[in-house]
């Protein structure tokens, strides 16, 4: 059997879910399953690679912007119909090249006309099921309208809410499965790893467990804000600790170690692009991030109090998030940089009030876990409910 994973990088949850998905897969099923991951958009014309180019250079630089071209995609709808994607022909080739069973989109615009394409590729008895994976966490404003196609086999949504609204658009029960996150498989591992993993970072680090600890993640834009922070919890006179993840940004690494040398109050330690994120969020005391669905769901995952980074504005894809964290209370929220200083020294002062919010995270966890939904996937969670073995439970 083979899986096509249709992605994009827009932003970085989405790539994370397909390469999440390949791996789950090859632990559920070894060699049964071969995988291929296609950055769809970005693979088929060069007008969609310059919209991804420039989905990033916003989110990266003006967030609040997001309203604008957001809106714009969900009512242009240029990838809704097979016949109207632009290099189409290139997509089409691969599926016929490559004849996967199973074509598998996490990104909200390879759902409608690339399945069109994938079965006009390949009829009969070799029409591949197509199957959107959405990791989004809640409905309404923010949802784009293009992650549910009630004329897919089937919809897996990470959370309850999500699977709500693809109901209200149409999607029959019957192709609807409630799959929980999507995460890498470290972040599943058992809590004596993640703690010995915390244990031996800590050691690395020179850090000390016991004492109140920040972590300032990153995404596309995340890095760009860890210097304001920091100038914020320095003015505070606390002793903190903070290990601040600049990715592949040389040059804020640098500026954030010369600042660290200024203000030796702050335990700063600085890292590049890790694979040691579960060990990472479960050292930290709190962990300051973008709220993408991709660092919520991880944060939710392990259980790591969390403050949502809204600085430069939040997009609607982001206040989705905010809005199932504010449904089930498990995040913090701060606008601007004494924002989010004000709210981690609040919880450094109220320890009460951060063990709430760790049982509060736990208890927004959906139910399952990816290998659920990869023998969805492979099994009768792809077939059409319309279709005849779909009543037998073939």
């Amino acid at each position: 059997m083979r899986w096509l994973i249709l992605t994009s990088s827009t932003g970085t949850g989405h790539n994370m879910r397909a390469d999440s998905l390949r791996q789950w897969s090859e632990r559920v099923f070894g060699g049964a399953v071969e995988t291929r991951v296609h950055a769809t958009l970005e693979n088929t014309h060069r007008l969609y690679r310059f919209g991804v180019g420039l989905y990033n250079f916003i989110q990266r630089n003006c967030p609040r912007l997001h309203h604008l071209y957001f809106n714009y995609l969900e009512i242009a709808g240029m990838h809704r119909r097979g016949a109207r994607i632009m290099g189409g022909d290139r997509f089409s080739a691969l599926v016929r090249e490559w004849r996967p069973s199973r074509v598998i989109s996490v990104h909200a615009h390879t759902n409608h006309g690339f399945f069109d394409l994938a079965h006009a590729a390949l009829g009969g008895a070799d029409r591949p099921r197509c199957i959107t994976y959405c990791g989004e966490l809640y409905g309404g404003y923010g949802f784009s309208r293009h992650w549910a196609n009630p004329r897919a086999d089937g919809f897996i949504g990470a959370t309850a809410e999500t699977c709500a609204a693809a109901a209200a658009v149409g999607t029959p029960a019957p192709a609807i499965f409630n799959g929980g996150f999507l995460l890498r498989p470290r972040f599943y591992e058992p809590e004596a790893g993640i703690e010995r993993d915390a244990d031996t970072l800590a050691a690395g680090l020179g850090l000390d467990r016991s004492v109140f600890t920040l972590l300032l993640n990153t995404g596309l834009a995340g890095a760009n804000n860890h210097l304001p922070i920091l100038r914020h919890l320095a003015a505070s006179g606390r002793r903190l600790q903070v290990i601040a993840l600049c990715g592949g940004n040389d040059e804020t690494r640098r500026r954030i170690e010369a600042f660290a040398q200024r203000h030796p109050r702050l335990a700063i330690r600085t890292l590049g692009h890790t694979e040691k994120m579960p060990g990472l969020m479960r050292l930290a005391s709190v962990v300051v991030a973008r709220p993408g669905t991709g660092a919520t769901s991880e944060s939710i995952l392990l259980g790591a109090p969390l403050i949502h980074n809204g600085i430069g504005g939040v997009m609607p894809q982001e206040l989705i998030t905010v809005q199932y964290c504010r449904f089930h209370a498990c995040a913090r929220f701060g606008s601007t940089p004494r924002d989010i200083a004000r709210e981690a020294l609040f919880l450094l002062d109220n320890p009460r009030e951060l063990a709430a919010q760790r049982a509060r995270l736990l208890a927004a966890r959906p139910p399952g876990r990816p290998e659920d939904i990869c023998r969805w996937i492979a099994g009768r969670g792809c077939v059409r409910p319309d279709d005849p073995a779909a009543e037998s439970g073939v």
